[in-house]
């Protein structure tokens, strides 16, 4: 919705196509894609986004399409002499309202539907235009709005297990949308959430029940950081979370409907597509400077929305019967419900202010009411005459949304996250093709240096051998020249004795020393050639090793880009780790619905057959109290769990409490709390025996029969928040009656209210508090009177630090509770050295000047001035009270 500020929500300068879309009713929202022309003239801005030829965006008026629901049963009976309040001109999209027999109003709208109209017909006229607009990058919004009890949920949420032609509008959407993105390059996640009591609620994790809306201040943007985001690969796993969410939704059993939405159910699906740049179309393999490095341009991302409003129904508090806690999400339903036709008001008459902020519905709607979004409302109203006031308010209602325009706007922008992973890609193929040629290069240096090192290891093994060989050889003929010379200089000796011969002898002998030298010298010469070569070979291997280093010192800063890389990738590794334990705990939650849902399946049997159920004052006439409690231990559990949940309504009533003690139903409620395991059947029994505990003649009855330990136990081992809420209320309410006190100790009941604390949920804290609450009271009243001397049964259970703690607690009914508790335990003088000890003297004095109540602020100061104990150590800590 568009506030004075913006005309639709969005500020100037964001991005915005030139795509005229006829806004005439009588064409077809299927058409309306085939007849969008593509984009053109895009021109690129300063800023890098895409803008269009103009700042207007798309126009778009709200369509809606009104759906009428079949008689029930009860209507059926009820009005059976009267005919329906309205007909229906299909044909026409005309829808008569009659005044009376003679007289009726006409209205049009954009689609009629019938009560035979299908699932798949309601999914065509009203979604499948919205979902084909997201998927075109569009912002869209199918809402569905009525009186209680007129189908609304059934358009839109039914899963359709049994009958797939039963599929409602969130599961065929995201059919839809499965089958037109790409797993590789798209992205569709969701978020189910309930605005229960004006606080946005998580329906995917239950503990998330305070999640705030943010704003972007440029453009008006309304966005939840705090929800759950589940990415959807696959349609099973998007049916499994409906299931789960739908297990937390709050609902209940009002005259006009069985099981009344008291929320108003919001699921969003955003869907990124990722689109081919155009630049990069154009663009050819010639221009390119290399094929090693390729010039990327990032890809365009177009970022939309689908929400699906599943409205909580609007009633009237004399027709639906609602009282208590029910009656006050009634008022904040119509509340927040009225803040929604205020807003549609203001935009249909074109009023310069707008009051979105008046509630949190019409925050999160602000883009679908004259905002960016492509919007289908589907109204539906029921034929019966007795609600034509509601019938009439209905149809006013989708008449005066017919008038509000919507400026669609396609949001796209570049994709830098994508390019930053080709990037990472390119890097990684340049890293591993480096260590590829540097391992050949090292490889290579290896080789070569083994080779040479071979070469020189055969050189200087040959040139030993080839020396000791010559060195022998040489010896060897020198020994034997010398032999022969001396053999030859004796036979000289003897045959000439003259001194010529002598002389001739030593020349021939100085010839053969000289020609033994030269042989020597030419061995030497070889050795030398081959010492010079194994210098070469070395010098050689430097080389190579220099240019290894070298080019080893360039790489840096790869390597220190590939090291930033594997960070990068290691926590990645690590955030993958932690998906898949938030996974795995997706999955056992899934488990724990699918039983519960087969449960309520089975229950759906005895319903009849357009899907609404006798109510309770027909049960109880036709069957009667007996025949019910048999049916408490029926074999079939379908026929178990809806006999106990008929018990449970009547002991809601305080009129039929007494009757179902007497006909032997707590006696029956207690063995099914101790025999049966399923968490429906003892949610709803722990309930009816709180509704029974709040009788004080019940109370002594249930004591005795064991009541209190049965209790204990399934608090003990119950999870689920609403059972131990309706056990924590039990034994909250037991712990009102002075004479169970002592039980109540010795049976465990105190410790199993401390221990349900674990729960953390603050309506179960409530109980617990309160039932804190109304044991202190009771302990004090006996202290009074002087039947009670001893120190507390809670401080001795261990109960007075948790005390202590919540305090202070934000949640107003726990803080009272708590405030009491303190106050009454404090009163017994017996206990004012445990809790000084414990830190409650601060809590008591800030208690006596703080508290917002104040009956509970003198009730401190008297208790404050009337304990020595508390006195003399607040002096002692210089206090004044």
């Amino acid at each position: 919705m568009a506030s004075g500020g913006y005309r639709n929500g969005i500020p100037k300068g964001t991005i915005k196509f030139d795509r005229p879309l006829t806004s005439t009713p009588n064409v077809r929202p299927s058409s309306i894609k085939s007849r969008l022309p593509p984009a053109t003239g895009l021109r690129r801005s300063s800023s890098g986004s895409l803008v269009g030829k103009d700042d207007a965006g798309v126009p778009g008026r709200v369509r809606v399409a009104v759906r009428l629901r079949p008689r029930n049963a009860e209507e059926l009976v009820a009005d059976a002499d009267f005919a329906d309040c309205v007909e229906l001109q299909p044909e026409l999209k005309r829808l008569k309202l009659r005044k009376n027999n003679w007289d009726s109003d006409t209205y049009e709208f954009d689609e009629v539907l019938t009560e035979c109209a299908s699932q798949k017909r309601v999914y065509e006229v009203v979604a499948k235009p919205v979902v084909e607009s997201v998927l075109d990058g569009y912002n869209g919004t199918v809402m569905a709005y009525g009186q209680t009890g007129t189908g609304k949920t059934f358009t839109l949420g039914r899963l359709g297990d049994e009958d797939t032609s039963a599929r409602g509008i969130m599961v065929r959407s995201m059919e839809d949308i499965l089958a037109d993105v790409s797993p590789e390059t798209d992205f569709v996640s969701v978020s189910y959430l309930q605005l229960y009591m004006e606080t946005i609620q998580d329906l995917l994790d239950p503990t998330n029940d305070n999640i705030s809306i943010v704003e972007d201040p440029k453009t008006g943007d309304v966005s939840l950081p705090g929800a759950t985001l589940v990415e959807i690969r696959d349609q099973q796993s998007f049916v499994e979370l409906l299931r789960v969410g739908e297990a937390h939704r709050f609902a209940a059993n009002t005259k006009l409907n069985t099981e009344s939405s008291r929320s108003h159910a919001i699921l969003m699906v955003n869907v990124k597509r990722s689109v081919v740049g155009r630049e990069a179309d154009n663009s050819s393999e010639s221009d390119r400077p290399s094929h090693l490095v390729k010039p990327f341009k990032p890809s365009i991302v177009r970022k939309s929305k689908l929400v699906v409003v599943d409205l909580a129904g609007s009633e009237r508090i004399h027709k639906s019967g609602s009282e208590g806690h029910t009656l006050e999400e009634a008022k904040s339903i119509n509340l927040s419900l009225s803040a929604l036709g205020k807003c549609i008001n203001a935009l249909a008459e074109n009023s310069a202010h707008v009051p979105v902020r008046d509630s949190k519905l019409t925050r999160l709607l602000r883009d679908s009411f004259g905002g960016t979004a492509r919007t289908s409302l589907v109204v539906t109203i029921g034929p019966s005459p007795r609600h034509r006031g509601e019938t009439a308010s209905t149809i006013l209602f989708g008449q005066r949304a017919m008038k509000v325009e919507n400026m669609m706007r396609i949001k796209e922008e570049f994709d830098y996250k994508s390019l930053s992973r080709k990037l990472e890609i390119q890097v990684d193929k340049l890293l591993m093709e480096n260590e590829r040629q540097q391992k050949a290069f090292d490889d290579e240096v290896e080789r070569i240096t083994l080779e040479a090192q071979s070469r020189i290891r055969e050189a200087e093994r040959n040139y030993m051998d080839l020396l000791e060989k010559e060195r022998s050889r040489y010896q060897m003929d020198y020994m034997d020249s010398i032999k022969k010379l001396e053999e030859r200089w004796i036979s000289n000796q003897k045959k000439h004795n003259d001194g010529g011969n002598r002389e001739f002898l030593f020349s021939d002998m100085q010839a053969q020393a000289e020609s033994v030298a030269k042989e020597n010298e030419d061995v030497r010469r070889l050795l030398q050639s081959e010492i010079k070569l194994r210098k070469e070979a070395e010098e050689e291997v430097k080389n190579l090793k220099s240019q290894f280093t070298s080019e080893a010192g360039g790489n840096a800063d790869i390597l220190k880009l590939r090291k930033m890389l594997e960070d990068e990738s290691h926590q990645k590794k690590k955030l993958e780790e932690e998906i898949m334990i938030l996974q795995s705990q997706l999955l056992q939650l899934s488990v724990e619905y699918n039983e519960t849902r087969t449960l309520l399946e089975r229950n759906g049997s005895a319903k009849t057959g357009n899907g609404h159920t006798a109510s309770m004052g027909e049960v109880f006439e036709q069957v009667g109290l007996r025949k019910i409690l048999s049916l408490l231990e029926s074999e079939d559990a379908s026929v178990r769990i809806h006999a106990v949940k008929v018990v449970a309504n009547l002991a809601a009533e305080g009129a039929n409490q007494e009757k179902i003690v007497e006909a032997g139903g707590l006696s029956s409620l207690l063995k099914l709390l101790s025999s049966f395991e399923d968490e429906t059947v003892r949610r709803v029994a722990a309930g009816a025996i709180a509704n029974l505990a709040m009788n004080e003649a019940n109370q002594e009855l249930i004591v005795a029969q064991g009541g209190i330990s049965l209790l204990s136990v399934t608090g003990a081992d119950a999870e689920d928040p609403q059972t131990l809420r309706m056990v924590a209320g039990a034994i909250a309410n037991l712990c009102g009656n002075d004479k169970l006190q002592m039980k109540l100790k010795t049976e465990g009941g105190i410790r199993a209210l401390l221990g349900m604390v674990r729960c953390r949920h603050p309506d179960v804290l409530s109980q617990v508090a309160r039932g804190i609450a109304n044991f202190a009271k009771c302990e004090s009243r006996a202290s009074a009177q002087g039947i009670k001397t001893g120190k507390s049964l809670l401080i001795e259970d261990g109960a007075l630090p948790w005390i202590v703690r919540n305090a202070n607690n934000e949640v107003s009914p726990i803080r009272r509770h708590i405030e009491l508790a303190l106050c009454h335990l404090a009163q017994h003088e017996v206990n004012a050295k445990e809790m000084i000890n414990e830190g409650a003297l601060w809590e008591l004095v800030r208690i006596s000047r703080d508290c917002s109540r104040e009956d509970i602020r003198n009730l401190a100061r008297r208790t404050l001035n009337c304990s020595t104990a508390f006195l003399a150590e607040m002096r002692r800590l210089r206090i004044d009270c």
